[in-house]
């Protein structure tokens, strides 16, 4: 009869969105089954108007913890600010003004933060940009590794003082799986000569591994510890540069097809709690995360004279080191 065919076909499209739906589930991860409750600490996450910031933020709100999202844009900081107290019925969560491109905005971050808080229990290094036009930060830092790296270096180094008085405390920095791709361009740094955005923002995540591997050893003994993570491949704001998956043939015709395989930022942020959190990692600081666990370094990433270099430049860079 002409009235089953409707029925066949609509019983098929609810069967192909569950296996979608499941799919994209299964292959997101777990969700982070810790159950620590956080009161009373203070925890800082950069980029936390958005995306995997944003999400990292509600999920620490839940646990009841005091978070302080550093963001570049204070309106778009508020409106996410009250979409998660009013959600988490947690009133401890603050708008402060850090633009990662601005080295001066960064260190006013910091100094209001220390008149606020004398404690830091939990620092995430979430904000980044992504394969944008060429372009540089306020002090004439190639963009992708202004933001990405040297931002985030300065914000961490003006804050270990803190942290250490904290301890036991962490330090999350989000790297990306593209490190692997990453080389440190020691000849042209700041792509000065040359400005391929794939190839910047993969030494960029380098550099956030780099980092993270130097900063973990210049922090034995101090309690303080400091995982890098790849999210995974997630839907947020930071893919807006990238003009081939923004096109109306892709969003139509492509997107529904990788949706399944592509993160929900909820999904990304469970590898955040897992480095913030997980008590079963304490002894692996300077570890690189990916899906809550830990992976083996590439051979670049393990290069420890190439990691001593990259500190000096960024010492020089954001004149770390003058008084």
């Amino acid at each position: 009869m002409s009235w089953k065919k409707p029925i066949v076909y609509g019983s098929a499209a609810v069967t192909i969105v569950g296996a979608a739906y499941l799919t994209k589930d299964y292959l997101g991860g777990a969700r982070y089954k810790g159950e620590e409750e956080l009161n009373n600490k203070i925890i800082i996450v950069t980029g936390a108007n958005t995306g995997i910031g944003y999400e990292t933020v509600r999920e620490l709100a839940r646990r009841k913890a005091k978070v302080i999202m550093a963001c570049r844009d204070m309106q778009k900081c508020e409106k996410s600010r009250r979409e998660i107290v009013i959600d988490t019925k947690n009133k401890y969560v603050y708008c402060r003004k850090c633009d990662l491109a601005s080295q001066e905005s960064i260190r006013k971050f910091v100094k209001r933060f220390r008149k606020e808080y004398d404690k830091l229990d939990i620092l995430v290094n979430n904000a980044g940009v992504m394969r944008c036009p060429k372009s540089y930060t306020k002090e004439g830092i190639e963009m992708q590794l202004g933001v990405n790296h040297i931002g985030h270096f300065l914000l961490t180094n003006l804050l270990l003082d803190v942290l250490k008085e904290s301890a036991p405390s962490r330090i999350i920095n989000l790297s990306s799986a593209a490190y692997h791709a990453g080389q440190i361009n020691m000849k042209d740094l700041n792509s000065d000569i040359k400005y391929d955005s794939g190839k910047a923002y993969a030494q960029s995540k380098l550099a956030n591994v780099l980092f993270t591997t130097e900063l973990a050893d210049r922090l034995k003994g101090t309690g303080v510890n400091v995982y890098a993570i790849h999210p995974g491949i997630v839907d947020t704001d930071i893919i807006r540069h990238m003009r081939v998956l923004n096109n109306i043939f892709t969003r139509i015709f492509l997107k529904p097809f990788v949706w399944p395989f592509i993160k929900a930022p909820v999904q990304a942020a469970q590898t955040v709690l897992y480095a913030a959190l997980d008590p079963s990692i304490t002894d692996a600081s300077g570890s690189y995360i990916d899906n809550s666990t830990i992976k083996e370094l590439s051979e670049n990433a393990k290069d420890k004279n190439l990691a001593k270099w990259l500190w000096k430049v960024s010492e020089s860079w954001t004149k770390l080191n003058v008084t």
